[in-house]
């Protein structure tokens, strides 16, 4: 959700806070704001709206002076999107300053209890509530690390602080609970982020902040505390991505470049696992026996990964003959859900940080359960809670919509399956040999149906009007639907549903009316003549069908309006082929919509609150 910077160093500050601020606008935000320490006291900014109205007010950060600051971008929990609520926030005496991600639980009772002691307040945020309980402590004769540990002790939540002291010019003081924050080691100043891309620039030395763990951030020192300010050492990590790789690189959106980064990332998450004919998933150390024990798989995720798990579901079951249940994160970790001994819970996440799949994990591991990570960002909360981690190598993806992530995922969950089901003595290798060779083909297909983009674009102006889009498929195309759907309705704001076929005469048929555009997934052929006569059904009540099929299904011109082929794959893995042409679709209806594809309104990258 909401995006922090912090910088410390030789350098002004401001515009080291805008450009990293500018690396995390995919997570989400209504409001920026900076606090800089201009040699005599806090001065700060804020905007209303994207982080360009903020750079303009400060003519890019060049009206603020000083070598020390904090940054913020907004994602609105408490009180509406304004300059008001937007961050940082300040005590009264304006010498303390503080940005947030995350939620104050009890901020009320603790407000409450502020203004009794005769705080004014001049916000409806719970961050407010942390300015002046620092005052407060501070104002009572504590240094500035003992007035931090003291708020960690008495606030409730998810939280993520960056803080800057008045009277400690040279110090930055940033605390993570629960919420994602890095420090990073630069030559010339030091730094800490929400997110990695928001140093790469500076540097590639980042130390990962654990819960309840403090930072004090110097030009040249970085010291980290537990709760109870007692000193504990740390190991930085080295981070090997690109710089490229978090910018637009030419293409008019990182929605379309990473679109287009898909052939790359799933070579990169299948090669280092092929070894030999067979699937080699040495990271993820677990024995034969362990994997033969398992009784039943459970995935948890949200979004876009959820979708995944729902694939994996139809691939574990046929494949491996593991039972497997999938289930919304949130869901699961609220409904006293009941695991058996042996059940493994896999939980899925791009950043690795999304609030209800890291409880999940977290209420798994308590009663007992193995827990897998299967997650792209390296050091992660999710990757260090579950005990078995499972890496997507897709790089940085910058874009809210998920495309080259959920593709990653989706390999990773096709190798899963077919090392169980190897181990379980249910692949021969002949077959197994065979659907190693179809991965392969995976990237080179990918790059087939991208050299189309252009036919879709002009089908997609089609429908830049639509008020309504409803996605069919059934088994593993229902899951490709679901994703189809979602990837239309969170860029484009056009109201779109999936459903699984079958259930069109229970009711979502009466939906259907003229002019209505229909998108059929149809890849698997042992249900291929079912879906064809659920389009038909649409068909006769005026809905115009879009199809997408495996190319040899071309007598589906006969009842659909538009047709997009993807090649010819094992039927596990056509939502890796079908969701391309899919995403691109969603992309160009949001394009010719004039919307900010990447930036889409009310949706956070990263969704780290509950």
């Amino acid at each position: 959700m909401c995006g922090i910077v912090g910088y410390v160093g030789k350098s002004q500050a401001a515009p080291i806070l805008l450009d990293g601020l500018s690396k995390l606008e995919y997570r989400g935000y209504d409001s920026a704001g900076m606090a800089v320490y201009d040699g005599s006291k806090i001065e700060y900014e804020k905007a209303k709206g994207r982080l360009r109205l903020l750079s303009e007010k400060t003519h890019d950060g060049a009206t603020m002076q000083g070598t020390i600051g904090i940054g913020h971008t907004r994602w609105a929990t408490h009180g509406e999107p304004s300059e008001t609520n937007a961050h940082p926030h300040l005590n009264e005496d304006e010498t303390i300053a503080v940005v947030h991600n995350g939620i104050i639980e009890n901020y009320a009772k603790l407000k409450d209890k502020l203004i009794k002691r005769g705080y004014n307040f001049k916000s409806e945020t719970d961050t407010e509530v942390v300015a002046h309980l620092l005052d407060y402590y501070y104002k009572a004769g504590n240094d500035p690390l003992a007035c931090v540990t003291k708020v960690m002790h008495r606030v409730e939540g998810a939280y993520a602080l960056g803080i800057i002291f008045a009277d400690y010019p040279d110090q930055i003081y940033s605390v993570r609970k629960d919420s994602p924050l890095i420090v990073g080691l630069g030559k010339d100043g030091n730094l800490i982020a929400s997110d990695v891309p928001a140093v790469l620039k500076y540097t590639r030395e980042v130390y990962f902040i654990e819960n309840e763990e403090i930072a004090r951030l110097s030009e040249g020192s970085i010291e980290f505390f537990d709760v109870d300010g007692q000193p504990i050492e740390k190991q930085s990590k080295t981070i090997d991505w690109d710089v490229d790789a978090a910018e637009k690189g030419g293409y008019d959106h990182f929605m379309i470049k990473e679109i287009h980064e898909e052939p790359k990332t799933v070579r990169d998450t299948l090669n280092p696992r092929i070894k030999n004919d067979t699937v080699d998933i040495e990271e993820l150390g677990m024995t034969d026996e362990e994997i033969r024990a398992i009784s039943r798989i459970r995935i948890v995720a949200c979004g876009s990964a959820y979708h995944t798990g729902v694939t994996a579901k139809y691939v574990f079951e046929d494949m491996a003959r593991i039972p497997v249940e999938v289930d919304i994160a949130s869901e699961f970790r609220y409904r006293n859900p009941i695991l058996q001994e042996n059940e493994l819970v896999i939980a899925i996440s791009q950043s690795g940080e999304t609030a209800d799949t890291k409880e999940a994990v977290r209420m798994a591991r308590a009663m007992g359960n193995m827990t897998l990570a299967i997650v792209n960002v390296v050091g992660s909360s999710i990757a260090r809670e579950a005990e078995k981690v499972m890496y997507t190598w897709a790089g940085p993806e910058i874009s809210v919509a998920t495309t080259k992530a959920y593709s990653a995922q989706l390999i990773a969950l096709y190798l899963l399956a077919m090392k169980f089901a190897d181990v379980r003595g249910l692949l021969p290798a002949d077959e197994m040999k065979s659907l190693i060779a179809d991965l392969k083909k995976l990237p080179e297909q990918i790059e087939m149906l991208l050299g189309n983009k252009e036919r879709i674009q002009k089908f997609a102006n089609r429908f830049v009007a639509a008020k309504d889009v409803f996605f069919i498929g059934r088994g593993i195309d229902y899951a490709i639907s679901m994703e189809g759907s979602l990837k239309l309705k969170e860029i484009s704001y056009i109201h779109s549903e999936a459903y699984a076929a079958g259930e069109l005469k229970h009711g979502t048929i009466s939906l259907i009316e003229e002019g209505t555009l229909v998108a059929a997934v149809a890849t698997q052929d042992n249900i291929y003549p079912k879906t064809v006569s659920n389009i038909v059904e649409c068909k006769t009540r005026g809905a115009f069908i879009l199809a997408v099929t495996t190319v040899g299904h071309e007598d589906i011109e006969d009842v659909a309006d538009y047709v997009m082929y993807i090649p010819q794959t094992n039927k596990y893995f056509a939502n890796s082929l079908a969701i391309i042409p899919l995403q691109l679709f969603g992309y160009y209806v949001s394009v010719g919509k004039g919307f900010d594809v990447d930036h889409p309104r009310n949706l956070a990258k990263s969704v780290t609150v509950e």
